[in-house]
């Protein structure tokens, strides 16, 4: 009986294959996650075709239509300077889009790595990363994101090193949990059996095992550091308004 030759290409394919086959039955499998994702979806198409939606220049300012109501031509009426409010939301939306799916992608990265180190290994590990999460819980989101940008400066690369900062906690307690039960799995000792190194491990068989709560984890948190983001920018600490170039 012949037996096929191992391909590191079609094992790595099938990897892919099982974290997103995964990913996708945590979205599918729940009627309020597939409801929430078709919205967030809708939100995004609306937001990368601004230019179409968009019923005027975001940046045009006139100032006889100054803080008018909902109309047939300003739909949700305008600001103090005369601009469009539903153009701007439009436009604006694609800034907190970018702030919340960086600073929550880079959470996840730096908060599942922890996660899974200290789950893995225990010990003065998993003792120095459970520290430092309990310190940053114990500062709420927006206090901690408020004096990260305050001494950083308001530009959109901190908010998203504050914003992020403020949700690694979760994503590593999030990763830590489920890593310490699966360390103890057969199919993680066999590997430690067979020589595979500890990195190999975690990546090739931890990380694929707990994704689909991180990914529901990193779903319901985007949310709340776009709310961050737009907190920020109510106190003047977030990006700076639409201006057309060269405007004071």
């Amino acid at each position: 009986m012949s037996s096929m030759p191992y391909n590191p290409a079609t094992s790595r394919a099938a990897r892919l294959r099982h974290t997103a086959n995964s990913a996708l039955g945590a979205i599918v499998g729940n009627t309020n996650s597939l409801i929430g994702m078709s919205v967030f979806l809708l939100i995004v198409i609306a937001a990368l075709l601004a230019p179409i939606f968009a019923t005027h220049d975001p940046v045009q300012q006139n100032i006889l239509f100054r803080l008018q109501g909902p109309s047939g031509e300003h739909w949700m009426g305008t600001d103090a300077a005369g601009r469009d409010i539903y153009s701007r939301i439009l436009y604006g939306a694609r800034i907190s889009l970018i702030i919340g799916l960086v600073s929550v992608g880079l959470a996840m990265i730096v908060g599942t790595a922890m996660g899974v180190l200290a789950g893995y290994y225990g010990g003065k590990i998993d003792q120095l990363v459970t520290q430092i999460t309990d310190v940053l819980l114990a500062f709420p989101s927006l206090i901690l994101g408020l004096m990260i940008v305050a001494i950083l400066g308001p530009t959109m690369p901190n908010l998203i090193v504050a914003i992020a900062l403020t949700t690694v906690p979760q994503f590593a307690r999030v990763a830590r949990a489920p890593t310490l039960s699966l360390r103890e799995r057969d199919f993680i000792q066999a590997g430690r059996a067979l020589g595979y190194s500890d990195l190999r491990i975690m990546y090739r068989h931890v990380l694929p095992n707990i994704f689909p709560e991180v990914l529901v984890m990193g779903s319901l948190w985007l949310a709340t550091a776009i709310r961050v983001e737009a907190s920020l920018a109510f106190i003047g600490l977030g990006v700076r308004p639409l201006r057309r170039p060269g405007a004071a």
